[in-house]
C-alpha cells in the first residue's frame, strides 16, 4: 500500500508541472481581477448580515464586480486554446498572440516558448544558491 501512495503522488507531481503545446483560437476577455475585489468588497458589506449576508454579498459583489470591470473596459486578455490532446480551454497571458500562433501552455498561462515560460515561472522564486 505504500508503494502503491508513492507511485501514485509521484505521478501527480510529474503531471503537474508539465508543458503542453497549444494553439490559438480567439481572444476573449478575461474579468477576475473584477470578480474578486466585487466579491471581496461585497463580503465585507454583507458581514452586517452575518454569515448568510456574507456569501449573499460576496457572490452578489462577484457578478458585479465582473460586470464593471468589462463596462470600463478594463478587461484583460485572455485566450481560448486548443491543446494537443484536442481539448479547448482559457489561457491567461501578458504577451499578445494572433489566432493560429502555437503557443506553449503552463498551467493557466500562455507562453510564446518554453524556456521563457520556465523563465518568468520561477524568476520570483526563492533560490537554495541566493
Amino acid at each position: 500500500m505504500k508503494k502503491l501512495s508513492t507511485l501514485a503522488l509521484t505521478l501527480a507531481l510529474l503531471a503537474a508541472g508539465s508543458v503542453n503545446a497549444a494553439e490559438v483560437l480567439e481572444e476573449t476577455k478575461d474579468q477576475t481581477t473584477g470578480k474578486s475585489i466585487g466579491g471581496m468588497n461585497g463580503m465585507m458589506i454583507g458581514a452586517i448580515g452575518g454569515p448568510i449576508g456574507m456569501l449573499v454579498g460576496a457572490g452578489i459583489g462577484a457578478l458585479f464586480g465582473g460586470e464593471a470591470q468589462e463596462a470600463s473596459g478594463l478587461s484583460d486578455r485572455a485566450y481560448k486554446v486548443r491543446t494537443a490532446d484536442g481539448k479547448e480551454k482559457v489561457v491567461r497571458s501578458a504577451e499578445k498572440f494572433a489566432v493560429g500562433d502555437k503557443v506553449e501552455t503552463r498551467g493557466n498561462r500562455a507562453f510564446s516558448d518554453v524556456a521563457m515560460a520556465d523563465d518568468r515561472l520561477y524568476d520570483s522564486a526563492l533560490s537554495y544558491r541566493e
